[in-house]
């Protein structure tokens, strides 16, 4: 399916020439029928070389321009319309500036009311307007929808623009910008949008304002459909929300895939930024959102919005004043997370940094590490290094890895008990958002147990004597664990012992009782030479040791396997 909006000047044929085409009324209302004015957004859809086409049909009238921009927004193109007898008028103009900062691209001219005046000056003077903004040369064909005349050629013509129109990408992450809502009896809540890009299908969960609701049907032209794909106009009839809940601007959202900001830098067009320092309302999608404009540099400026939108990096938008018929300025989005302006002189400053050429590469280096599911998020192509689930500036992971080391070395000489920093200190230490940051960082450095060394790094020296004296003990009498009072004289406490038990230089078999480092290897061979089975009075024999070291060693020798616990008490040696 393809999507087209009608744009131009009140009263220039839009809705009949919508009409025509499709044999639908696409005034809803009856005041508008009455009244022969477009108020609201009209919809109608037909068949065109083959394939189907929704359009978008919006008012006119000065008054209604939201509506309008509304309709025109997420809209892939546009049928411009100027009636032969008018030619180019106000509201052509503020439509025209409308879709060009919106930035649509794709177009056709009809030049409405051929039976009543020459087409020709009418067409002239509007392609010379639209020549100038990102329609640029359109074709443009003459029709009269009283007649007839000249609708053949504009169905030749809207068919050769659907087909010049890109496909829309069925895996983009879903955002349908709402331009209606109603209820339908024995069905509940019903929304409409567009359809940009990306697939909806009955059963999915989607996010509403925060809130989770379920797709519980679909229709597009009229048809209910199991899934419907962008581009498309598309019905949704929603679980879990109420009408009252739900109003314009509102947006259907994929789960976890969008961020939804307040505050978002900008790139001004068609103005100069300086010229906005003022409260003005932000049209994006079919939203209309008040925000505070600051200007940072000459083309940019930062927006403070009343409610919070989903938007990317690349979305385009515009900035009106309700109370004027021009559009002041389009918006292009250049950041959605922007860092504070507290500072003096800082919105110069972050507007030398929104000048850069490569946003993404800006971004990381602000930010250092950031998820790279963020990054789609906001709309940026990943960059930099990929870690794990993260994206890291690679300046700034480069700094990291040469201080990596010298903190390491720094914690080992202020606790040379430890056998090492603990990783979880280094993660916060260096600033990391993420466990998973920390491995690459950590190349010639030993982590184990939790905690990271440098190679070659031991124990503090007097640490070591004291160690080395319980080794001479240790070679006399392997299964004698020395008592409280020996450990203490030679300055072995609780945290002394724990860091000799993490460099292998101790084995703890219970709270404070501490053998040598291959005690559990050592008693194992003695007990496979005893008589089979045994109990723990003939192991205790055997080790020449005591009820408190035995007790505790054989459970330790159970839990390595190497011997095998017996119903009745005794054991049997591996």
């Amino acid at each position: 399916m393809r999507v087209i909006a009608t744009a131009g000047h009140v009263d220039h044929g839009k809705s009949a020439l919508v009409r025509r085409l499709t044999g639908m009324e696409p005034d809803r209302w009856a005041e508008e029928r009455r009244r022969g004015l477009t108020i609201d957004l009209g919809f109608a859809w037909t068949a065109i070389g083959g394939e189907p086409v929704a359009f978008v049909d919006v008012p006119g009238h000065e008054r209604f321009v939201p509506n309008m921009l509304a309709g025109a927004g997420p809209a892939p193109a546009v049928l411009f319309v100027v009636a032969a007898d008018e030619g180019w008028m106000p509201q052509s103009a503020e439509h025209l500036a409308a879709l060009d900062a919106f930035g649509v691209r794709r177009g056709l001219l009809a030049v409405t009311k051929a039976d009543r005046a020459d087409p020709g000056p009418a067409a002239a003077a509007a392609s010379r307007e639209l020549s100038a903004t990102a329609l640029g040369e359109l074709p443009a064909v003459a029709v009269s929808s009283t007649t007839g005349e000249g609708i053949d050629r504009l169905r030749d013509a809207l068919a050769a623009l659907m087909a010049s129109l890109p496909q829309p990408d069925p895996g983009a992450d879903l955002r349908l910008w709402l331009d209606r809502a109603f209820t339908v009896a024995g069905a509940g809540t019903v929304v409409t949008g567009t359809l940009a890009a990306g697939t909806i299908a009955v059963g999915d969960e989607l996010v509403l304002n925060g809130k989770t609701v379920s797709v519980r049907g679909l229709q597009a032209l009229g048809e209910d459909r199991p899934r419907v794909h962008g581009a498309a106009r598309v019905a949704v009839n929603l679980r879990g929300v109420s009408r009252d809940e739900v109003r314009r601007g509102d947006v259907l959202l994929a789960p976890h895939a969008w961020r939804t900001t307040e505050t978002l830098d900008v790139r001004v067009r068609g103005a100069a930024s300086e010229s906005l320092h003022r409260e003005l309302v932000l049209h994006v999608g079919t939203a209309a959102v008040p925000a505070h404009v600051r200007p940072l540099g000459t083309d940019t400026a930062r927006l403070a919005l009343r409610r919070p939108l989903p938007l990317r990096i690349g979305d385009r938008g515009l900035l009106r004043d309700p109370g004027e018929h021009a559009i002041p300025a389009g918006v292009d989005v250049l950041d959605v997370c922007p860092p504070p302006l507290g500072r003096r002189g800082a919105a110069r400053a972050r507007a030398a940094e929104l000048a850069v050429p490569d946003l993404a590469a800006e971004h990381l280096r602000r930010r250092g590490f950031v998820p790279a599911a963020e990054f789609r998020a906001i709309g940026l192509a990943p960059a930099g290094l990929r870690i794990g689930s993260w994206l890291a500036d690679p300046q700034r992971f480069a700094r990291l890895k040469e201080e990596t080391r010298s903190v390491v070395a720094a914690w080992s000489r202020a606790h040379p008990v430890d056998a090492g920093m603990p990783a979880e200190a280094l993660r916060q230490r260096l600033g990391l958002p993420a466990a998973e940051l920390l491995a690459p960082l950590l190349d010639g450095l030993h982590q184990e147990g939790g905690r990271v060394r440098l190679p070659g790094s031991g124990l503090a020296p007097w640490l070591e004597a004291a160690l080395d004296a319980l080794d001479r003990r240790f070679a006399e009498q392997p299964f004698r664990a020395p008592e409280a009072a020996e450990l203490s004289e030679l300055g072995l406490g609780k945290r002394e012992l724990a860091a000799a038990v993490r460099h292998g230089r101790l084995t703890e078999i219970a709270a404070g009782v501490v053998l040598g480092p291959d005690a559990l290897r050592r008693a194992a061979e003695v007990l496979r030479q005893i008589e089979q089975p045994f109990t723990v009075s003939a192991a205790k024999r055997a080790l020449q040791s005591t009820r408190r070291v035995a007790v505790p060693l054989l459970e330790r020798l159970d839990a390595a396997g190497r011997t095998v616990p017996l119903a009745d008490g005794t054991r049997r040696a591996r």
